[in-house]
């Protein structure tokens, strides 16, 4: 049953949305140079955020509207298995703190804006860095329409009709994005991340309080799972599956463009730590959030939209807001899910085209494109791929919408060997990289094509049943760590047998990657990174 439309909530929405985007705009004068044409200016902020707004910035860049939306509507839909996502953002950032360090320090040093062009830099090998930059695009396109359906839950909840809300909020991102590049998503996450943490620590304490205790909670999720077949705990069979998902999604989630960009967004090395250090710090409310989908489950909460055999599940959220909280401060709850799916739809859209205009035009379209020309292609593919991300949005009708974010991990954790390993080593062959990636993605997206769903014959979620390739087991495993091990085996089984092919120009040096605290650039007009 669709709840019937009520105006204080579409009027605190709506105001929130308003006032989002005029802090938007505003952010173009914000820690600006002489101009916002380039990609350094536009689409790295000018190497300039200190740690407090970086922490924002990646914080609001990686906690995004899936959290809100989809990771409950996975533990209502399947129960435990829908906890990876804690375990996987613990991890995430021990895993990724010294690699990290050592990317913004080299980027530093030589002027890179993307991992492809530290591919280039590094391997001396221009069709690994533009299957670097293909693949994160590619991975970066179902991310970016992931957080609309943020949006959609939201519009749908509040019985409002149609799919123009998200035309109208897709014109006015692009808007302010084009005209502010990467200071609009950074200001922005400020206001974000202030409602979600108020809205979460509401939640957990209210609504556990108005359904009788987390006893009650966890008792009747329990009972409404188990008529379902599924659990509040793990069996034996899913242990596999869990596992490699949760690795597997801390080892992809910072190759993403987005969250590169975050990373050389930041004006020193020692920022990038001391993010790294800090950030878990989301990964509590992560695990508050996940709750939501067993609240759900114990308030009897019914999706609206989908259809009666497969409901919208991602709406579960809304839905409960709007059942349990007071209509203005389910209005309030609204409004932070809207802008916690603007920021880092923002943020992503501008990561990814960043990439298109510094390793694809650049390169093959444009070789003498300046500087401000290329900035502008990136501005102009930024509004594309949004563009892109609300017409699979509305043609698409997916049960769990997470899986449009863990089938671009997949992808883009083929590109793993190539950046990160790169950090560390020269020792692989650039043949031997691309063979690899090929071998990689080709078994990934095999993979992906012959798992089904509920709903479709092929590509129906990340997680391959061993039961295909002839075994007597219920285990899944995760499609992306099976392709990943396969890019490997065979880059490393290449590597010598290519020694005699040429490697490459390496354009850094030992020092690049090194542990000395490169200086800041300071605010203002400046030289543009790696030039004098």
């Amino acid at each position: 049953m669709i709840p019937a439309f009520n105006g204080l909530e579409f009027g605190i929405v709506l105001g929130m949305f308003v006032a989002v985007a005029v802090l938007g705009f505003v952010a173009s004068r914000w820690r600006r140079g002489t101009s916002l044409a380039s990609v350094e200016e536009w689409g790295l902020g000018g190497r300039r955020f200190g740690t407090v707004v970086s922490w924002f910035l990646i914080g609001g860049d990686l906690y995004t509207a899936y959290t809100f939306v989809a990771v409950p509507a996975l533990l209502f839909g399947i129960g435990a298995a829908g906890f990876f996502a804690v375990p996987y953002t613990i991890a995430v950032f021990p895993l990724v703190m010294f690699a990290a360090a050592r990317m913004w320090s080299v980027c530093h040093e030589h002027g890179y804006a993307t991992a492809a062009d530290f591919v280039r830099g590094r391997h001396g090998s221009s069709i690994l860095a533009l299957l670097v930059a293909i693949t994160g695009i590619v991975a970066t396109m179902p991310y970016i329409a992931l957080q609309l359906t943020g949006i959609r839950a939201v519009i749908e909840t509040m019985g409002i009709g149609g799919d123009w809300p998200l035309w109208i909020a897709f014109v006015v991102l692009a808007a302010y994005t084009f005209t502010s590049g990467l200071r609009a998503p950074a200001m922005v996450a400020f206001v974000k991340d202030i409602l979600i943490y108020v809205m979460v620590l509401v939640a957990v304490i209210y609504i556990p309080y108005k359904l009788g205790g987390y006893n009650v909670i966890f008792h009747g999720a329990q009972s409404a799972l188990a008529a379902k077949g599924y659990s509040t705990l793990l069996s034996g069979s899913q242990y596999l599956g869990y596992t490699t998902l949760a690795l597997g999604s801390a080892l992809a989630l910072f190759l993403y463009p987005h969250a590169v960009t975050g990373v050389l967004a930041s004006r020193s090395r020692n920022v990038v730590k001391k993010n790294m250090s800090l950030l878990p710090a989301y990964s509590l409310m992560l695990g508050f959030i996940a709750l939501l989908g067993y609240m759900a489950l114990a308030a009897h909460v019914k999706p609206v939209g989908g259809t009666a055999a497969k409901p919208d599940t991602t709406t579960i959220v809304p839905v409960l807001f709007n059942d349990e909280f007071p209509h203005w401060f389910a209005g309030i709850a609204f409004g932070a899910i809207v802008i916690g799916a603007l920021v880092p739809a923002a943020i992503m859209a501008i990561a990814a085209a960043n990439t298109f205009a510094r390793d694809i035009y650049k390169p093959y379209i444009r070789p003498a494109a300046s500087d401000r020309e290329e900035g502008l292609v990136s501005q102009i593919v930024s509004v594309i791929l949004k563009l892109g991300a609300v017409a699979v949005i509305v043609s698409l009708k997916l049960t769990f919408a997470l899986e449009f974010q863990l089938i671009g991990g997949v992808i883009v954790i083929q590109i793993l060997p190539s950046v990160v390993l790169g950090l560390y080593t020269r020792w692989y062959h650039r043949w031997a990289l691309v063979a690899g990636w090929i071998a990689g993605m080709g078994l990934s997206v095999y993979m992906l094509y012959v798992t089904p769903s509920a709903t479709t014959a092929h590509f129906g979620n990340a997680s391959f049943a061993l039961s295909t390739w002839g075994l007597h087991t219920k285990m899944t495993i995760w499609t992306g760590i099976v392709g990943v091990v396969a890019n490997l085996v065979v880059a490393t089984a290449l590597t010598p047998l290519l020694a005699r092919l040429p490697r490459g120009n390496d354009e850094t040096k030992p020092g690049d990657f090194g542990e000395a605290e490169a200086p800041p650039i300071p605010f203002g007009p400046g030289p543009v990174v790696g030039q004098t």
